[in-house]
């Protein structure tokens, strides 16, 4: 869901040590305020699974049950069976026209130095300056490997190296060859620390619906972008807008990065029409969802592997306490919007893209919680973890829940919620890749 500038998350240096170390309410309640009983449900009802494109994609990933995973700390991460573990980049750059190859001396970001005595924007420094950049995330890689964890890497760059104010006016700098340049080399030393191994790679939540948004045609080929000046040596024979720059940051991610599985982020907002509290049942919802699959067709999702969607980023506790309103999904499906709309939303756009889909960020509150700073409230967990056969009849092969910013609820505050959910999930069998409708 869209949000205000300030309010997406931001993750800079000072944060990194922490990872080295479709109805309303259910009840008679207005739209916004919490819904009634049926978040718990009787337990986890895995549904009967069958062969089909999701079966698919998690066989390469070595799995055949719906995925579960989160954002996390290195202890919550061993205290479930986890599938996945999450990180998110999303810094400055390098001030060279190329990766630093010391974080030590001859490296800047922003005009600061990225020795460890002075500490830098670029996410590449994160670390010890005495080891080669990068091991932010090849050791986040290994890791989540050692845990038996496929590492997923959400690449949120675009925006917050920028400069400019998030939306329409971000999207400037994607013409500068000089910014654009230093992002694709950025993209492609992130792809190089990923190399060889294992991994999903999620590329720029937000931008591509913006991209969408904001020209008045909706097309991908209305943002001139200077793709071929910026990177003549990966994408030289790319278009120069925005279909040329998405085309061009998966195939860099094929050749750098070839065991990596990709995907981009769909937006039920990129169409000027939020589904997601969509409240009239009459509204073609697979109607929406399709016209957002085909602009990611138009920017290459045909040669993904997978698509992000996302329920929101901030828990609906948050947004009820701090702006008056909050979107609740209905756990009962009675009144819009509900979770049965929002499955509607993500089968319509894996359908069109023939990629199955996976639920990112979902937030991390619970009902139990006191609806203060970092433990809000929300039906998200309870209800995905517990109607898992709902998410793979949708096309679903993944749930992945972690905090939008850093005032929402997480897997270490939210009471062991997740966590107890996740073994019940495991205990029960999981979920096959698809359910037979």
């Amino acid at each position: 869901m869209r949000t205000p500038a300030l309010f997406r998350r931001k993750c800079w240096p000072f944060l990194a040590a922490g990872l080295l170390a479709v109805a309303g309410c259910s009840d008679s309640s207005e739209p916004g305020d919490e819904p009634g009983p049926g978040t718990d449900g009787p337990g986890v009802t895995p549904g009967d699974g069958s062969e089909c494109l999701g079966a698919a994609f998690l066989s390469t990933l070595g799995k055949s049950t719906v995925l579960v995973g989160a954002q996390m700390e290195d202890a919550t991460a061993k205290a479930a069976p986890f599938d996945v573990r999450y990180l998110y980049i999303a810094a400055g750059l390098f001030d060279s026209k190329d990766a630093c190859q010391s974080c030590a001396s001859g490296c800047t970001s922003g005009g600061v130095s990225c020795s460890n005595s002075a500490g830098c924007a670029w996410w590449g420094c994160w670390q010890y300056d005495q080891e080669p950049p990068g091991a932010y995330v090849r050791d986040f890689i290994k890791s989540a490997q050692a845990n038996g964890q496929l590492p997923f890497i959400t690449y949120y760059e675009a925006f917050q190296a920028s400069g400019y104010t998030e939306g329409e006016e971000q999207l400037k700098a994607l013409n500068d060859a000089a910014f654009l340049g230093r992002y694709l080399a950025d993209w492609r030393f992130l792809l190089k620390q990923v190399g060889q191994e294992k991994a999903l790679l999620q590329i720029e939540p937000d931008m591509w619906a913006y991209l969408q948004f904001f020209p008045k045609d909706g097309k991908a080929t209305s943002t001139p972008v200077a793709v071929k000046a910026a990177n003549p040596t990966d994408c030289g024979t790319q278009e120069n807008n925005a279909a040329g720059l998405g085309r061009c940051m998966i195939s860099m991610a094929r050749k750098y990065a070839p065991n990596a599985k990709v995907g981009l982020h769909a937006s039920a907002w990129a169409t000027k029409t939020d589904v997601s509290g969509n409240t009239d049942p009459s509204f073609d919802v697979a109607g929406e969802a399709n016209k957002v699959a085909d602009f990611l067709l138009s920017v290459g999702a045909g040669d993904t592997d997978f698509v992000t969607v996302e329920a929101s980023d901030r828990d609906a506790g948050w947004y009820q306490q701090t702006t008056g309103s909050a979107v609740w999904w209905d756990p009962e499906n009675r009144k819009l919007p509900h979770f049965q709309q929002a499955f509607t939303w993500a089968k319509a756009v894996s359908t069109r893209l023939g990629k199955p889909h996976i639920w990112w960020q979902l937030p991390v509150g619970n009902m139990s919680l006191p609806n203060t700073n970092q433990k809000w409230r929300d039906n998200r967990v309870d209800y995905f973890l517990t109607h898992p056969g709902e998410v793979a009849a949708a096309g679903g092969v993944g749930m992945l829940f972690g905090a939008g910013n850093y005032e929402q609820t997480t897997p270490e505050t939210d009471g062991g919620n997740l966590v107890k959910r996740v073994k019940a999930y495991k205990d029960a069998g999981g979920q096959a890749a698809c359910v037979k409708n």
